[in-house]
């Protein structure tokens, strides 16, 4: 168990609402093994630049994807699978962030925000393994 945000405008499968999609989902790619924590991760590719722990809770910046990636893709068609409400296809993840003072509130654009130290275990744990979750 571990503190999480998720968005903003709340829960939903539209494309481009920006809300965190519900529903069955499994782990379709696990990004970013074998970087260290705090890696900066761009359209799934790490930059080279790694923050350190002091800058995990910044509140004046933009918002970055850190650590690792959990892409999600959904299972049930139609509501987050498939045309308009695709999870897979809005890039929705589990993701490590710099913004850690947050977690526990609703202030993602979409994603699953989790804890740096959290997500790794969690990475760990989950890849090469066919691994499920519900997002309710």
């Amino acid at each position: 168990t571990c503190r999480v945000s998720t968005a903003r405008k709340g829960v939903g499968g539209r494309e481009g609402s920006h809300c965190t999609p519900a529903g069955w989902h499994v782990i379709a790619s696990c990004i970013g093994a074998g970087l260290r924590r705090g890696s900066v991760l761009v359209s799934r590719r790490f930059t080279g630049e790694v923050l350190p722990r002091t800058q995990w809770s910044s509140v004046d910046g933009p918002d970055r994807i850190l650590t690792r990636i959990l892409w999600l893709r959904g299972l049930e068609p139609g509501r987050n699978r498939g045309p308009g409400v695709d999870s897979y296809r809005r890039f929705i993840y589990l993701h490590g962030t710099n913004q850690e003072q947050l977690l526990g509130r609703p202030v993602s654009h979409g994603c699953i925000r989790v804890g740096n130290d959290d997500l790794l275990a969690l990475f760990n744990r989950v890849r090469g393994r066919i691994t499920w979750c519900w997002i309710g």
